[in-house]
């Protein structure tokens, strides 16, 4: 589910099976050497995400991505964030990210670090198959975390 008008209305009638939320933790530069490289991570992690969705949808919802700027990062932000999503009955929450510097925080949030892969040139058939893989590597981490009471 994505978090929209009509499946936010579909979550609060079905909390007790819609249990987690993913954030993608997105970062943007717009310093001309490094701008490109920023946009092949959204587009990465916003595709990725989606993916994401349509594997498990029924089981979370995939938040608008948070947003930053290489200079305007607030460690305590995801943190906030995730105490909101529990509060609105989320017992998982992962944030999804590209970006390094929020695995400083992984410790006390459940951060998921994925390189950059760009999918900008590839055909579909090739695109998907680089999700699935992303998607095989992500499975465990929200498997151990959905097992855990």
């Amino acid at each position: 589910m994505y978090f929209n008008a009509s499946d936010v209305t579909l979550f609060m009638a079905q909390k007790e099976f819609i249990d987690t939320a993913i954030v993608p933790l997105v970062t943007v530069d717009l310093t001309p050497e490094k701008m490109k490289q920023s946009g092949t991570e959204v587009d990465f992690l916003l595709s990725l995400t989606s993916f994401i969705e349509q594997q498990f949808k029924g089981r979370l919802v995939l938040m608008p991505p948070f947003t930053s700027s290489a200079t305007l990062k607030n460690e305590n932000m995801p943190k906030q964030l995730e105490a909101q999503l529990h509060n609105a009955g989320f017992k998982h929450v992962f944030f999804i990210t590209c970006d390094h510097f929020w695995t400083n925080i992984g410790d006390e949030v459940n951060v998921i670090w994925l390189p950059a892969i760009p999918l900008e040139s590839m055909d579909k058939g090739v695109k998907n198959s680089i999700l699935e893989d992303q998607l095989r590597q992500v499975i465990p981490m929200f498997s151990t975390k959905w097992t855990q009471i």
